[in-house]
């Protein structure tokens, strides 16, 4: 019996960098699991479009399909445009199952994968020790994912005994470089900025270059195709794959 196959599913972006880190993470995923077949699809602006991954998979002969959303919080595009292009895709195939799993999320194992991009940016920095840390997301306008994201911070600032402030590129205040002054207004000159990014794109090079401006001693690189972000993408798939599995 072939297992479900496996499609990571990003929204996608004009910036190459950001479809090239989501093509580099799914080869990640394939290492760890040479057996399954696993395909990246874009929402929209990068190729290939999700309904066109289906088409070929279907065409390839597989029924089952179990789609893993590579984004970090619970918002909009979870919400509304996934399950519109899954439902659109399903529609056009009869007898095709497919299983939507949770997001990527913020599981506090991404904690880890937030300090090792951080360090590498302070290796370059060489500041030893900080004073303050800087949380920076894209933003949403969506409360709940907002506050998930407040949490995720307050659980990393505790972790490094440091104060910490969330900061957003769009839709939520504060900026990122408005969280660094803030910061800097308080006396406190050692203060770094951990992107809560998956990939780049102009949003992160937005947060880095506000974060600078402003006087941060370093900002960090997106997720990238983590070994921790692989395993979590697996085990999504486990989980929607017994979904599939008829009771």
């Amino acid at each position: 019996m072939t297992a479900p196959a496996l499609v990571a599913l990003a929204h996608g972006s004009r910036d190459p960098r950001s479809a090239a880190t989501v093509r580099d993470l799914v080869r990640e995923v394939r290492a760890m699991r040479p057996d399954l077949r696993i395909e990246a699809a874009f929402l929209e602006l990068s190729k290939p479009e999700f309904g066109t991954v289906v088409d070929r998979l279907v065409k390839a002969g597989h029924d089952e399909i179990v789609v893993v959303p590579l984004l970090l919080s619970e918002a909009y595009h979870a919400k509304i445009d996934v399950p519109s292009v899954v439902a659109a895709a399903a529609a056009r195939h009869e007898g095709l199952q497919i299983r939507t799993t949770n997001v990527l999320g913020l599981e506090t194992s991404f904690l880890g994968v937030l300090d090792r991009r951080l360090r590498e940016a302070l290796a370059v920095s060489r500041v030893r020790e900080l004073d303050a840390l800087v949380l920076a997301a894209a933003g949403t306008s969506d409360a709940l994912a907002t506050q998930s994201i407040n949490r995720l911070a307050r659980v990393w600032g505790a972790q490094h005994r440091l104060p910490v402030i969330t900061a957003f590129a769009s839709a939520t205040p504060p900026a990122a470089g408005e969280a660094v002054r803030l910061f800097r207004g308080q006396g406190r000159r050692h203060i770094a900025v951990g992107s809560l990014f998956l990939a780049p794109g102009f949003l992160h090079d937005r947060v880095t270059e506000l974060s600078f401006e402003a006087g941060a001693v370093a900002v960090s690189q997106p997720f990238g195709a983590d070994e921790e972000v692989a395993r979590t993408v697996l085990a999504r798939y486990a989980v929607g794959a017994v979904e599939l599995v008829p009771v």
